[in-house]
């Protein structure tokens, strides 16, 4: 069953919604922007209508293939982190976009939203809501910069393993907070280091 599920994560995780949907308003996400085929970019480039359209079609291939894994209670234990990862993976490597992929953001919420029915996805937010005030204060009112955004959703990840210790979860769900962290860290790798898109 673990093969099943996780073959079916991945196949999941790696459908392109946003990216489908900024070419069928002409529009290529990954000459756009950051070269980001995610929900993210599409909202920038095509506006909120379709960019929430992709965050929520995002978020689905996430959510729906663990809600129903975690309904039939066919998977359990350290067995949950192998679909929960794939569905993840499958977004950052896409088949479907010659495994090129987005940053997993949205994907993510969903998995944890998937797993714990909302509980870990809506403390994730809560802490990314106190990183993005907490910066903003520092900054005194200019811009957060994309870097910065970035290292909130790693940084945030990495508090939500901590969190997941401290509210008794069981130790595969921290594990898969790690692995989680290690994938956000290496989807947001150049805005981490610092790398300039050059698009």
């Amino acid at each position: 069953m673990i093969i099943g599920w996780t073959a079916l994560a991945f196949l999941a995780g790696s459908l392109m919604f946003s990216y489908w949907i900024g070419r069928l308003m002409k529009i290529n996400l990954k000459t756009y922007g950051d070269g980001n085929p995610g929900a993210i970019n599409l909202w920038k480039a095509a506006g909120y209508g379709y960019g929430f359209a992709g965050i929520v079609l995002d978020f689905g291939k996430g959510y729906l293939p663990l809600a129903l894994m975690q309904h039939g209670d066919t998977v359990t234990g350290f067995g949950i982190i192998f679909p929960a990862a794939a569905a993840i993976l499958g977004h950052m490597f896409s088949p479907f976009a010659d495994w090129k992929g987005g940053k997993a953001i949205a994907v993510t919420f969903g998995v944890w939203s998937g797993l714990t029915g909302f509980a870990a996805s809506l403390a994730y937010a809560i802490i990314l809501a106190v990183l993005l005030l907490a910066s903003r204060r520092l900054s005194k009112g200019r811009p957060i910069s994309s870097e910065t955004d970035a290292f909130h959703v790693v940084l945030g990840m990495l508090l939500l393993s901590i969190y997941l210790v401290l509210d008794n979860y069981s130790w595969p769900y921290v594990l898969l907070g790690l692995i989680n962290f290690i994938l956000l860290a290496y989807s947001h790798r150049k805005e981490l280091i610092g790398v300039k898109d050059t698009n």
